[in-house]
């Protein structure tokens, strides 16, 4: 039939119209929160309503992270986003970007302001923190006694370390009167000497969490002799006690964790030192034995005695060289004594004499070896092995002759 649509077409021309409209692409709608559920995707789905109606609304994860404070039954506050038309379901509902809480337009302005002062004056520098002690024992919390964020404190201590000592202030952190009660406590604290101070409360909305906005506890934070840890509300929610503070934690549960040391990790560590000394000392123990070996043995080899008893044993061998040399050189000596012996003996005229040979000399001792010597009347001497005769020469007749 003509001029029929499906449903399907009638939402999506809905959604162009939503689409095309510049006042619903870009709006502000103020209500109040009902029905909020926070899906484990991480949106968030509620209902803005007010006296005579109502407006779904959905936050998408991305949007919903940024926002400082949680969405909460009967909030009061202003959405800004898009109207749309969700086509499957055939509805349509804002888009919402971001929430404010409605009233809070002039406690933002104030905070701003106070910040960039403070800032200016140099309250937020970082020459300025103190370090938060890594031993602490003595802890100071300045924070309503009856709430969640002490008891999140007192056990997260005893987990922890159970011989750390807090001291708590309980201060109003609420209202009219919070800022001077939380000074209060801060300089109490400061004044017992205290290892570090945390201060905070849990979360609530920016006028339940004012206290800690105030300009006297940014001074009183900022005199403070004692390390202060601010915690204040949740993760997302910012004061300007934490820009002031030495260290920011996220929640008080998270400043228990960043001021108490845990005592059975520190056990370990002092354990693991010790075995890391006795190791180092056992390794310097072992060099410097080494050493004094090493310097042991260069004295030794230095030493005066052993260098006499080095050198008695050189002229021990040196004296049994020479003993050998000598011995040798005797029987040497001895061996030619005796070879010239032996040849002295064969051309002594002694020998020859007792072989039956003579010797014969002149009247002047001349030896006679030749007929050519002697003539005729000549008186000689003749030696023979047992005495001596004296002979005149008859005739001297040469061997040729003679033969």
């Amino acid at each position: 039939m003509a001029g029929v649509y499906s449903v399907a077409q009638v939402n999506a021309y809905i959604k162009r119209m939503f689409n095309e409209d510049f006042v619903l692409n870009n709006i502000s709608v103020s209500g109040e929160i009902s029905n909020c559920k926070y899906h484990s995707s991480g949106h968030i789905y509620f209902t803005l309503k007010d006296e005579e109606s109502v407006l779904l609304a959905v936050m998408f994860a991305g949007n919903a992270r940024k926002l400082k404070f949680r969405l909460e039954e009967g909030m009061k506050v202003i959405l800004k986003g898009k109207i749309n038309v969700y086509e499957r379901d055939g509805r349509y509902q804002i888009y919402v970007e971001d929430v404010a809480l409605e009233g809070q337009g002039d406690l933002h302005k104030k905070f701003e302001q106070l910040k960039k002062d403070l800032e200016e004056m140099g309250m937020f520098d970082k020459i300025y923190k103190k370090p938060i002690p890594k031993y602490a024992t003595k802890i100071g919390v300045v924070t309503a006694s009856t709430g969640a964020a002490i008891q999140d404190i007192i056990n997260i201590t005893r987990r922890r370390n159970p011989y750390v000592k807090l001291y708590l202030y309980s201060a109003i952190v609420q209202g009219s009167e919070a800022a001077q009660s939380i000074v209060s406590g801060i300089n109490c604290l400061d004044d017992m000497g205290l290892d570090v101070i945390i201060v905070g409360r849990g979360g609530g909305s920016i006028e339940d969490l004012w206290g800690f906005n105030e300009e006297i506890v940014a001074r009183a934070i900022f005199n403070c002799n004692t390390p202060i840890i601010s915690a204040v509300g949740h993760e997302v929610d910012f004061t300007i006690a934490d820009f002031v503070s030495d260290m920011r934690a996220p929640t008080p549960s998270a400043a228990a964790e960043l001021a108490v040391f845990e005592y059975d990790a520190f056990l370990e560590r002092i354990a693991s030192y010790e075995q890391s000394f006795k190791r180092l000392l056992v390794d310097k123990y072992e060099k410097k034995r080494m050493y004094l070996n090493t310097l042991t043995e260069r004295l030794h080899y230095r030493s005066p005695k052993d260098r006499i008893q080095k050198k008695r044993q050189d002229a021990d061998k040196i004296f049994d060289k020479i003993y050998q040399k000598l011995v040798i050189k005797v029987k040497n000596s001895r061996m030619r004594l005796s070879v010239d012996a032996e040849k002295l003996n064969g051309l002594s005229p002694l020998n020859k004499l007792s072989k039956g040979f003579g010797y014969i000399s002149d009247e002047t001792g001349k030896q006679v070896n030749s007929v050519e010597n002697v003539k005729e009347g000549d008186r000689l001497q003749v030696y023979v092995s047992d005495g001596k005769m004296e002979v005149t020469v008859n005739n001297a007749v040469r061997k040729e002759r003679f033969e």
